[in-house]
């Protein structure tokens, strides 16, 4: 007993299975986690280290080779990039997809671990963080106070709020930006120094040597046991000032005597501000596979409990915050949903003009979308933009299956039968057409699992998720629709006119058609062909630019600018964004200046006002910036907006690596690719970051003269060290909290070069003091702020942002072409950021579209027993996908991810179609019909539900054409090529189909013929009583003959003898 049957002969038993459905799924939801997109993160943790004083060159090989060699042979590793700036070193390492962040995390520490002896003293402990140190934080908050200075907010962050942030769940690392850590500073005064016979090593000397806390032991005597504890520790400022350095003609000299002793800040290298106020900012990074949303929540409502106990006057304000693009676009999704769902109803009711056979669909959508969720969970995905939208599409094709099987049973209602009966054979005569469709839409999902990198494990739910449906709703088609329809439906007194005058028109067009072979081939393959050019001048790109609700402005200004310097530029921009920001359209302007450490570096981040209460999107805001970007004179800048799909690397999309085997060779190179760039008006800002432009001063050692005078190079080295650079001797507590000590030159003792030269160190003698101008040479130089290495090479990155109209495809393309008639065969070029993700995705679509038809083509042969019906219904394809290519170039779309998924889409939406005709076809034909005749019966026949499902799925797919706020770039992109596809493709298979049919079927026996034929071999002259082929001895056929000679169920009919057809 089929599955139709049963459903109809216990209607309540399919009911009850629908039923379960709906609860299994409603319960799987409220476990379900809710997230932007897939986990699919790669494991990525950095290791930094601060190394004071240190010029890049020295980080490089002293830190940063060092590392990277040690956690080279760690297994697992896509990526090993690092940076090496003034005083710090970061190197991140980058694991495949699928490493687990904790473990990975480990084998980095223990790797690390292993060579801290190889380090110089001198670096702090490196740091390694379960996170990529550049990317972009998913909050930034700013501290402000009208009453405390910014000294006193940093203080008062560090100890009591930034812990509280840290710990929360999913947050890997809270950065200060901005800070002014309390610390006491000594400036030494050198010509005090020098005048009473004292080195800057007397002074670090005697800080060390008076501020110390030893164990003091315990006294114990026969009763009591007491723990001594000695105060060495120096308490208030006025205790450094007392200390003794030596004596001078017999009297101490006091430290407070050859310098100055004051409260001070540690750090002073950033500057932010929140709206035009200074404030502290503090940028949560989560790590590499936590979730945006949660951690979100988590904060916020942490800060609402901190706000409570706030001191007076303080704020704590969100600069930007990823996760409101998030919600939003999970909320216009949903909307997006239901519109749909209203939609498909709608097309459904106008079609069949009754309320009671728009019920049978109408239910079949709920139960199928509710019980993804039960699939979702068993296979541990969750509820994101991406599988929301596979639910949104699935809608149309949820209700294919139940038009299908409806549409067949309200014709036969309609030509006479009983609502029982015209359900038991309506709904077994299309079973095979309805598992046909469904095992070739979930046959093009397979592909999506090959899609390469992180952009293939982002559509794997999405693909999963859509098979899902489909596997849910075709079970409910061939159970809940039968048992419903033979409920609900009537029968008519007067059967539809209007249909058959459509389908009488639609046969003699048919009929023309067949006529004329040749003219419907060649138009279709002028169509299909008249597309190649029309795709090989699409922009591509990654993603199609969406509007986060966010922008930003980098700025560069000339190496050795100051803090302050930069800092104009960045008040500059401020100025610019402030029309915006007073009329609402701009909700938050965040200044962050010093960025990584670099003085010469701003960012400024534009969070915009929720996208209902702007009227600019966040492109229409870029372009009323950009070209008052040219005001800003101090730095060069240019706004940019994140990339999409959560994707890392979210600054300039431009980014290509040039590696070598040393930097001179490297630079040389990428010099002449940089001057390449530069001619190419679609990259705005091209630049890399190896300049020798950076003011350095090279100090050379006359060693013979420090060797005569008994004066080794270390302590050259400390002393510039402590004066120069500062120096962190030893620390001071107050409050429970230790600071550090940081003695340094006064500020206008390191103004000049010849400053150098008038400091003095101790002889061997132990007497003499000798300046350093004695001793050293000075050359001014250029060096580079930063030295890059991308998989232990030493690299230089290009990278730049693009014009308006100009795509990241293009751009990669032609600097690829630049590097192969420019650079010799030793550089290798290669990519990071979304250039990378694009390279690794673009690569690997055109196999998965193909891999796409092969899986379509075998399942139709496999299904049809036949090579032949499978080319008719493929060869409708490329139509499709010529509409699709054409509604991109009308629509000014780019081909991307997204489109991309679309046509894959399209080849399973436009093979289902084909396969009714040919199925139906194929009956007529065992029935012993001619070939034309056939497929001219089965066109008319099917082609109410074909153009019911067609625009079913094309409505269903409106509302992402029409879509607006969060995310709606995406969903446009789908939308579009599915729409358009399918309807061009839809238009035209009417025609094509049946032709190809006509023209290659008489290449195939009929199904019928084949049996029959294997029957008689198989009975002989001497068996009889076998099985006749009107019985069925297919199995999963729906019906090839004899529908009615199966017994019905046992319900009351009107006219249980009357013939199928």
């Amino acid at each position: 007993m089929r599955l139709t049957d049963l459903s109809v002969r216990r209607p309540v038993l399919a009911a009850v299975a629908s039923l379960l459905i709906v609860v299994f799924g409603v319960a799987a939801l409220t476990t379900l986690p809710i997230r932007e997109l897939p986990d699919i993160d790669s494991a990525v943790v950095t290791v930094t280290t601060l190394y004071r004083g240190a010029a890049p060159e020295v980080v490089d090989t002293d830190i940063t080779e060092v590392i990277e060699s040690a956690v080279s042979g760690i297994a697992g590793i896509r990526s090993i990039s690092s940076v090496s700036r003034q005083e710090r070193g970061a190197t991140t390492i980058e694991f495949n997809v699928g490493r687990d962040i904790d473990e990975a995390a480990n084998d980095v520490r223990d790797a690390v671990g292993r060579i801290l002896g190889k380090l110089p003293e001198e670096a702090e402990q490196p740091q390694v963080i379960k996170s990529d140190d550049d990317a972009w934080p998913v909050m930034r908050l700013a501290v402000t106070s009208t009453v405390m200075t910014t000294a006193e907010i940093t203080d008062y962050v560090e100890r009591f709020l930034v812990d509280r942030l840290a710990t929360i769940d999913g947050v890997a690392n809270v950065r200060i930006y901005g800070q002014r850590p309390f610390a006491v500073r000594i400036w030494i005064d050198r010509r005090a120094l020098s005048a009473r016979n004292l080195t800057v090593a007397d002074v670090t000397d005697a800080l060390r040597r008076n501020n110390v806390e030893l164990p003091a032991g315990e006294i114990k005597s026969q009763q009591r046991q007491l723990s001594v504890r000695l105060n060495s520790r120096l308490t208030t400022l006025d205790d450094f000032r007392d200390i003794v350095l030596g004596r001078e003609a017999g009297y101490p000299v006091r430290l407070g005597d050859v310098a100055r002793i004051a409260p001070g800040v540690s750090d002073e290298s950033t500057i932010v501000r929140s709206n035009g106020v200074d404030a502290i900012g503090m940028a949560i990074q989560r790590q590499s596979q936590a979730n945006t949303l949660a951690i979100s929540e988590r904060v916020r409502a942490e800060i609402a409990r901190i706000t409570e106990i706030l001191p007076e006057g303080m704020a704590i304000e969100v600069g930007s915050d990823d996760a409101i693009f998030v919600g939003a676009s999970i909320k216009e999704v949903l909307i997006a949903l239901g519109i749909s769902l209203t939609l498909v109803v709608l097309v459904i009711l106008l079609f069949l003009r009754s309320f009671r056979a728009t019920m049978v669909p109408a239910i079949t959508i709920p139960v199928a979308l509710i019980g993804c969720f039960v699939l979702i969970g068993a296979f541990g995905f969750s509820i994101n933009t991406l599988t929301l939208l596979a639910l949104l599409l699935a809608i149309g094709l949820v209700v294919d299956d139940a038009i299908v099987v409806l549409e067949n049973i309200q014709r036969r209602i309609e030509q006479g039968e009983s609502p029982v009966a015209a359900s038991f054979r309506g709904a077994r005569q299309v079973t095979f057409a309805v598992l046909a469709t469904s095992i070739t839409l979930i046959a093009v999902f397979v592909p999506l699992s090959f899609l390469p990198g992180q952009v293939g494990r982002l559509f794997v739910e999405f693909g999963w998720v859509m098979a899902s449906a489909v596997l849910i709703s075709t079970f409910v088609a061939l159970t809940a629709c039968p048992a419903l329809a033979s409920k609900v439906l009537r029968v008519r007194s007067q059967p539809k006119q209007r249909e058959d005058v459509v389908q009488r028109v639609y046969g003699r067009l048919l009929e023309r058609a067949l006529d004329m072979p040749i003219v419907v081939l060649a138009v279709a393959v002028l169509v299909a062909v008249a597309a190649i050019p029309v795709y090989e001048n699409l922009e591509r790109e990654l993603t199609p630019k969406e509007d986060r609700g966010v922008a930003f402005v980098p700025l560069t200004a000339p190496q050795g600018s100051t803090l302050a310097h930069t800092d104009i530029a960045a008040q500059q921009v401020e100025q610019i964004v402030e029309p915006l920001h007073r009329s609402g359209e701009i909700a938050t302007v965040f200044t962050y200046t010093g960025s990584g450490q670099r003085a010469f570096r701003s960012f400024v981040v534009l969070r915009l006002a929720p996208w209902e209460e702007r009227q600019l999107n966040v492109a229409e805001i870029v372009k009323k910036i950009a070209p008052r970007m040219g005001e800003v004179t101090i730095a060069r800048g240019f706004p940019v907006t994140p990339a999409g799909l959560g994707l890392r690397g979210n600054s300039t999309p431009v980014q290509v690596v040039i590696g070598g085997p040393d930097y001179e060779s490297v630079q040389e190179w990428a010099t002449s690719l940089l001057a390449i760039a530069e001619q190419n008006p679609g990259l705005i800002n091209p630049e890399i970051d190896f300049e020798e432009n950076q003011p350095q001063l090279d100090i050379a050692i006359d060693r013979t003269r420090a060797d005569d005078l008994g004066i080794s190079a270390e302590t050259i080295a400390s002393t510039l060290q402590t004066m120069l650079a500062s120096r962190e001797v030893t620390s001071f507590v107050n409050r429970g909290r230790e600071y550090p000590v940081i003695v340094q030159a006064a500020e206008e003792d390191r103004r000049d070069p010849s400053d150098i030269s008038n400091i003095f160190v101790r002889a061997g003698d132990g007497q003499t003091l000798v300046p350093l101008s004695a001793l050293l040479s000075q050359t001014e130089n250029a060096a580079s702020p930063s030295l890059r290495r991308f998989d232990r090479l030493p690299s230089i990155q290009l990278s730049a942002a693009l014009a308006e109209g100009y795509s990241l495809g293009a751009a990669l393309t032609f600097l690829e072409d630049a590097a192969r008639e420019t650079l010799p065969p030793e550089a290798k070029i290669g990519f990071d950021g979304q250039s990378r993700t694009f390279k690794d995705t673009s690569g690997g679509v055109g196999m998965v579209v193909g891999l796409a038809l092969l899986i379509v083509f075998l399942v139709l042969a496999a299904q049809f027993e036949s090579f032949i019906h499978p080319v008719v219904i493929l060869l409708t394809v490329p139509l499709g996908l010529a509409g699709a290519v054409y509604a991109m170039a009308i629509g000014g779309l780019s081909l991307n991810v997204y489109s991309q998924i679309g046509i894959i889409l399209l080849i399973g939406l436009i093979a289902k179609n084909g396969i009714l005709i040919v199925e139906f076809a194929n009956q007529l034909r065992d029935q012993g019909r001619g070939i034309r005749d056939a497929v001219i019966e089965a066109s008319v026949l099917r082609l109410r539900p074909i153009v019911m499902t067609v625009i079913s799925t094309v409505f269903g797919a409106m509302p992402l054409v029409l879509a607006s706020g969060a995310g709606a770039e995406s969903r446009i992109a789908i939308g579009s090529v599915i729409i358009a596809g399918l309807a061009l493709s839809s238009a035209l298979m009417l025609f094509v189909t049946p032709v190809l049919y006509h023209l290659l079927a008489g290449f195939s026996r009929p199904y019928g013929a084949k049996e029959q034929a294997l029957e008689r071999e198989l009975q002989g002259p001497s068996v009889g009583g076998g099985p006749s082929v009107g019985e069925g001895s297919r199995v999963g056929e729906g019906s090839r003959v004899g529908d009615d000679a199966h017994p019905l169920p046992p319900h009351p009919v009107a006219d249980p003898r009357r013939p199928a057809e």
